[in-house]
């Protein structure tokens, strides 16, 4: 804002203007997304149902992460009995795909879990768009072990969520969905102990008249 003194004018000097609204980054997001829903990506009929039962969970994520302990506690409080392995990522910057990517592939060569959480805390769309990269989303869709992926908060989308084979609305509920909770485990296993019971003692009862 000047004042131009010769004629008593207020100018205002203009050097960038954007379109009004989300802007362009949501406009790349949407162009993104378009093509890669085209391409078969996000296709409900590739998705794949998580283990039942794990042994081994893997995460990636940044070791510094807030977003990793609560996964961590979370899962130690639900499935203490289940291992977990980190696959270490850069989750915002520059080089976070590349990272995500080889996190991605490297717990897949390993093959040493059942279940792959992929997972960052919220943020800005800036923050959240290493999750948005293709070829991250294509790490998603190639890994042999099913994903969960919790970016964000609740209403933050990205194309990795898209990709994966669950979304889940933050890090805390990818670690409650991709591990069964103790507790319910144990009383299955009580009941199936007096199912059991009652059978083999009607089977002795036959057999002894």
């Amino acid at each position: 804002i000047a004042v131009y003194e010769a004629r008593g004018e207020l100018q205002c000097v203009v050097e960038a203007m954007l379109p009004l609204g989300a802007g362009l980054l949501y406009e790349l997001f949407l162009r993104q997304k378009a093509r890669l829903e085209a391409a078969g990506l996000f296709d409900a009929s590739r998705k794949r149902a998580l283990a039942r039962f794990p042994r081994a969970i893997g995460v990636v994520c940044s070791t510094a992460a807030a977003a990793l302990h609560d996964v961590l506690t979370a899962l130690a409080r639900r499935a203490p009995q289940v291992r977990v392995i980190v696959y270490a990522s850069a989750v915002q910057g520059a080089d976070a795909p590349a990272q995500l990517v080889q996190a991605i592939a490297l717990a897949g060569a390993r093959a040493e879990v059942d279940t792959l959480i992929v997972c960052r805390g919220g943020g800005a769309i800036e923050d959240l768009w290493a999750f948005n990269d293709e070829a991250v989303v294509r790490a998603i869709v190639a890994s042999p072990i099913p994903v969960v992926c919790g970016v964000g908060h609740e209403t933050d989308v990205t194309l990795a969520d898209l990709a994966a084979d669950l979304r889940a609305p933050t890090p805390t509920a990818a670690a409650e969905l991709a591990s069964p909770l103790r507790s319910e485990l144990l009383l299955g296993l009580a009941a199936l102990e007096r199912q059991m019971r009652r059978t083999q003692r009607q089977r002795l009862d036959t057999m002894a008249q």
